[in-house]
Order: C-alpha cells, then sequence, then structure tokens
C-alpha cells in the first residue's frame, strides 16, 4: 500500500478510537434524546464552533466546489456569498430557536411545529421532509469517501472500493450508535484541523508552482472558454438574478436541515450560538480558497469529464504521496462528521415525530432512534451500492427545495401565529409539487426560466417553490379566517 493509503488509514482508525472515547467523555450517557442525540446540550462556544463547521462543511463541499468552479467558472462562486449571507439570518432566526426549544426541550423542527400549531399531520409532514432530504446528502459523503479509495488504488480500491466503504461506515454506524453527538464533536476537532493544514498548503503550493494567481486566472479563463459549453471568470449578465437567488435559497436552506437544527441544539446557552454564528464565517474565507483550486486544477493541465474528480487530481499532482494521504485523510473524515451527524438529525425526526406520534413509545426514544441511526447509515451504504451517483446528486438537489418548503411553517411560525395549519399543509404541498415539477423539468438542474412579461427569468427554481407555498398559505389562511368568521 502506499504511503497516502497508509496515512489515510492511520487518521479513520484514530478517529474510530475518538469516536468511541466519546462515549465517556463529560461523563457521556446514551440513556436519553438530550444526551445522545445533542450531546446533554452543553456544548460551549469551541466545540459548538467545530462541530457546527464540520457539520456544514462536509466532504462534498470539499469536492463539489471547486468542481464546479472548474467546469462553469464564476458562477459557481455563489457557494462564498450564500454561507456569508446564513449567519445573519441564523442570528436572528434559530437563536429565537434554541430558545423556545431548550425551555421547552425540542429535539427536532417538527417538536416546534407540533406545539405552535396542534396538527400531527404538519407535523409529520415536516418530519418526513427532513429525513427524506438527509437520506442523499449522507450518500453523498459516503460517495465522497468512495472516490477517495478508488484514487488511492491498491486494497482500498479492491472491489471497486466496496469493502473500504463498508469497513468506513460500519465504523461510522457503530461509534455513531455507542456515542451518540459527542463522537463527530470531539472527530470534528482532527477533521477541521486537517482541512485547514491541506487548505493551506495547496494555495501556497499552487500559487508557488503557477506563477501566482494572475497566471492560474489567465490559464483558466483560456481552458473555460474552450470548453464545448464555455465558461468564463466572470458573471454573465442573464445570470445575476440567478446567482443571486441561488445565493439567498441556499442560505435560507442550510440551517434548516436536520443535522444543522441538531448541532446549534448542542449549544449550550444562547450566547454561545449567537457567538458562533459570528465566528463561523471564517469558513467562508476557507470556502472561498477552496473554490480556487478548481481554477488551479484548470492551470495545472487536468482533463477529466468526471468533475468530482478535480481536487484528488489536484492533489496528486502538487503533493509527495505522503501529504496526499493527509489532503485524503481530511477528505474522508469531512465525509465522517457530517454523515454522523446527519443520521443523528435523520433518526432525531423518525424516533421524535414520525414513529412515537404514530404508536410509539416516548419512553423509549434514545432507543429508537440509535437503531434508526444504524438504518440511516446501512441505507446510505445501499443506496451507493445500487444507485448510479448521478441520482444521488439530484435528490440531494431536489432535497434542499424540499426543505425550504418548511420555512412557512418553521420559520415564520417562530414569530407569528397567524397561519393555519390546514393552510400550512395546503402550501407545502403545492410547494413540494412545484419545486418537483420544475427539477425534473430542468434534468435537475438549480435554475428554472420563469415566463414573466414575455421573457423569462432566470432564478433557483427552489426559491420559485417557496414563493408559491407562501401565496398560497397565507391565501388559504385568509379564506379559513373569513369563512370561520362568517361562520360565527
Amino acid at each position: 500500500m502506499r504511503s497516502s493509503g497508509i496515512i489515510l488509514v492511520a487518521f479513520v482508525l484514530l478517529v474510530t478510537a475518538i469516536g468511541f472515547y466519546a462515549s465517556r467523555w463529560r461523563g457521556g450517557r446514551v440513556d436519553s434524546m438530550d444526551e445522545w442525540a445533542l450531546g446533554g446540550r452543553s456544548f460551549g462556544t469551541i466545540v459548538s464552533w467545530f462541530l457546527i463547521g464540520g457539520d456544514l462543511y462536509t466532504a462534498y463541499t470539499f469536492i463539489a466546489v471547486p468542481a464546479l468552479m472548474y467546469g462553469t467558472g464564476g458562477f459557481a462562486f455563489f457557494a462564498v456569498p450564500y454561507v456569508t449571507i446564513v449567519y445573519p439570518f441564523a442570528i436572528v432566526v434559530l437563536t429565537r430557536f434554541w430558545s423556545v426549544a431548550r425551555e421547552r426541550s425540542y429535539v427536532t423542527t417538527a417538536d416546534f411545529v407540533r406545539d405552535r400549531y396542534g396538527d400531527r399531520w404538519l407535523e409529520l409532514v415536516i418530519a418526513v421532509t427532513g429525513v427524506v432530504a438527509i437520506l442523499p446528502y449522507i450518500a453523498l459523503q459516503v460517495i465522497g469517501m468512495k472516490t477517495i479509495f478508488l484514487q488511492l488504488g491498491g486494497p482500498l480500491a479492491a472491489n471497486g472500493g466496496m469493502l473500504a466503504l463498508v469497513c468506513a461506515v460500519a465504523l461510522l454506524a457503530a461509534y455513531t450508535y455507542t456515542s451518540g453527538l459527542r463522537a463527530p464533536a470531539l472527530i470534528a476537532f482532527v477533521k477541521d484541523t486537517l482541512i485547514y493544514v491541506t487548505m493551506i498548503a495547496a494555495v501556497v503550493v499552487v500559487t508557488v508552482k503557477f506563477g501566482g494567481w494572475a497566471s492560474i486566472f489567465d490559464a483558466a479563463a483560456k481552458g473555460l472558454g474552450t470548453r464545448p459549453q464555455p465558461g468564463s471568470l466572470f458573471l454573465p449578465a442573464q445570470l445575476q438574478f440567478a446567482y443571486a437567488s441561488l445565493a439567498f435559497g441556499s442560505a435560507v436552506a442550510l440551517f434548516l436541515y436536520p443535522h444543522s437544527i441538531t448541532s446549534l441544539l448542542a449549544s449550550k446557552s444562547r450566547s454561545v450560538v449567537r457567538r458562533n454564528m459570528s465566528l463561523l464565517p471564517a469558513y467562508s474565507l476557507l470556502l472561498g480558497l477552496l473554490a480556487l483550486l478548481g481554477y488551479a486544477a484548470i492551470a495545472a493541465g487536468i482533463s477529466t469529464d468526471n468533475t468530482t474528480l478535480v481536487i484528488p487530481l489536484l492533489f496528486s499532482r502538487i503533493f509527495p504521496d505522503w501529504f496526499v494521504g493527509i489532503g485524503y485523510s481530511a477528505i474522508a473524515i469531512g465525509a465522517l462528521v457530517p454523515a454522523a451527524i446527519m443520521a443523528i438529525g435523520g433518526a432525531n425526526l423518525f424516533a421524535s415525530n414520525i414513529f412515537n406520534e404514530f404508536g410509539g413509545d416516548r419512553g423509549l426514544e434514545a432507543r429508537e432512534a440509535r437503531f434508526v441511526a444504524l438504518g440511516i447509515c446501512l441505507a446510505a451504504l445501499l443506496f451507493v451500492f445500487f444507485v448510479n451517483p448521478k441520482y444521488a446528486i439530484y435528490l440531494q438537489f431536489l432535497g434542499t427545495a424540499l426543505i425550504l418548503q418548511i420555512v412557512p411553517a418553521f420559520v415564520f411560525g417562530l414569530f407569528t401565529g397567524w397561519f393555519r395549519p390546514k393552510a400550512l399543509l395546503a402550501g407545502w404541498t403545492v410547494g413540494v409539487a412545484a419545486a418537483t415539477m420544475m427539477a425534473i423539468a430542468t434534468n435537475f438542474t438549480a435554475n428554472f426560466p420563469l415566463p414573466l412579461f414575455g421573457t423569462h427569468l432566470i432564478g433557483y427554481s427552489a426559491l420559485y417553490a417557496l414563493v408559491l407555498n407562501l401565496g398560497v398559505s397565507a391565501a388559504a389562511t385568509l379564506l379559513l379566517r373569513v369563512s370561520r368568521a362568517f361562520a360565527t
């Protein structure tokens, strides 16, 4: 086995040991949802910073953002403003949710919706939306690990990387079951350290190796212009609204995912949440540098039809083999941390708001959630075994569109009780249907050409669906209120 493979295996074994040790960290227990799913709601600023950062910046981010820059150019830079916009939104919305959740012991967004509106069916659709959205997201983390195993070759690539993948997911499932949220919280320290070291080294090396960023931008501009579908370093005028709407819609969706909510609720105080929303933009700088590596790959002469290989191929080109192992370890562990939190977030929704609301035993929530987390890990693995990876990308895109459709019930519900639950159900149904139809019509690309005043406004289809959702929810609420007034 190459030295890079040995280093990767060593890091995976290290974080596995940390994951199992986490069950005893801070007197860890797993006999309640607060302890297993939320780490006892006890994490301070530093632990929360690593946990939330490790949750939001995944292996998929590490691979997909520079891959999109490599393939399309400047439009892909939407990822940087979107992770900047998200934190003011989080300070306003999620600090309020944290306070309510702490007072009433909520574990999920669906817990809040149930108490706010008193409607079990609305609670159910919010929970189902979260579970459905999280499954392809976990699958993408597993696909990211598979990509790394295949690039390393040797025993790790045997049988298409499947044996190594089974071992990695089995270890992930085992320490998630044993330690709950404490495991990814501790492992996130290793993950983020590796990512920062790798990114700083990569930026320094490509700057020296390819003659500085002026040369890299020149090479990228020429390379993008010769593609069958030419790209550009600059944003075309016709895509400006698409860029802005995609950044805004993605920002709103990011902290509504179950894993984001899980990490947030593990914070021990409202001030910790606010402090982290102020400190986490440091990751935006990292993401900007990461995105620019897509241009560095063009300058390096990397040519591939599979853009997910761009970063692995670039690392192999610019680093010695031992440091390639560190870079690949950053990506692999960057998959393990969020995958664990995603499995916990999905399990929380299933145990608290689906199984228990329809016949389960609330006293056994933690036990049920632990088994559901195992099932989610297995489902993600089977998805990678039997489904073309492009469908995971399609479904993850659709998952983000679906997550946005909980905004009227959850986000607006934090500030007003004006909406009626049946109206919100109607809005959710219309929004989900519209998002799905637009996704299919555009072959699961982000933007939809909306016919408007004799022209087409190209914008983020999920945001269009959310506007329709809000319109239906508001109109239906007005009708219900008027009909009730006439009835009395």
